[in-house]
């Protein structure tokens, strides 16, 4: 992954306030209320906010990211919380996960590079366990057009970094979804996140 990417997060990190606050994404936990505690994945977990929600709720937590500044900034606030997490910086090619070692992979705004964001799920699923969870929420192509009108909203403003429904689907294909839908929602999260917006969410069940 190019240099510029972890310039970028490290910038966005470097701050001490929390990028997207401290608070945990509502439909994450929401969904992960839902679910028996066992051992969970957070990719491009950034400064934290989920993975520390997740240890708090008793699961054994894992993240990464590129961003050394996101995992300074992770341990601080798991810290403050009183929870551990394990938390490693680089790619996801450079991790040492083991085939089925997940019951639950959170994918909450993992806006991956659009030349490998595919390839990338399609890694993760082999990390998780039959009858595993995957919860997503990310930005969709229709969002687009509000960060046009409203910048504060964030995200990517390239098309081919926004899912669609079809996308996931097609990187999902073993799934059975238990939601997969496409709204409208307002963000209210940190410096970042912060308007309507337009938003992919499902909850996956692996075969």
């Amino acid at each position: 992954m190019e240099e510029i990417w972890k310039d970028r997060w490290n910038e966005r990190y470097s701050s001490e306030q929390f990028a997207y606050g401290k608070e945990p994404n509502k439909y994450l936990k929401n969904e992960l209320d839902k679910l028996k505690s066992g051992t969970i994945l957070f990719p491009a977990e950034g400064e934290g906010r989920n993975a520390v929600y997740a240890a708090k709720k008793g699961w054994n937590v894992f993240a990464f990211d590129i961003s050394s500044e996101g995992k300074r900034k992770a341990l601080q606030l798991a810290d403050s919380n009183n929870v551990k997490i394990s938390y490693e910086i680089g790619e996801l090619e450079t991790m040492n996960y083991e085939t089925g070692q997940f019951d639950a992979i959170a994918l909450i705004y993992a806006h991956f590079p659009a030349n490998i964001k595919s390839q990338y799920h399609r890694i993760l699923d082999t990390y998780l366990r039959k009858d595993g969870v995957v919860i997503f929420e990310a930005f969709s192509k229709k969002h687009l057009e509000y960060v046009q009108k409203d910048a504060k909203v964030g995200g990517p403003k390239d098309i081919e970094s926004l899912f669609s429904i079809e996308e996931i689907q097609s990187d999902f294909p073993d799934y059975d979804f238990e939601e997969l839908t496409e709204i409208e929602i307002e963000l209210n999260e940190g410096e970042f996140h912060n308007g309507k917006g337009s938003v992919i969410r499902f909850v996956g069940r692996k075969k």
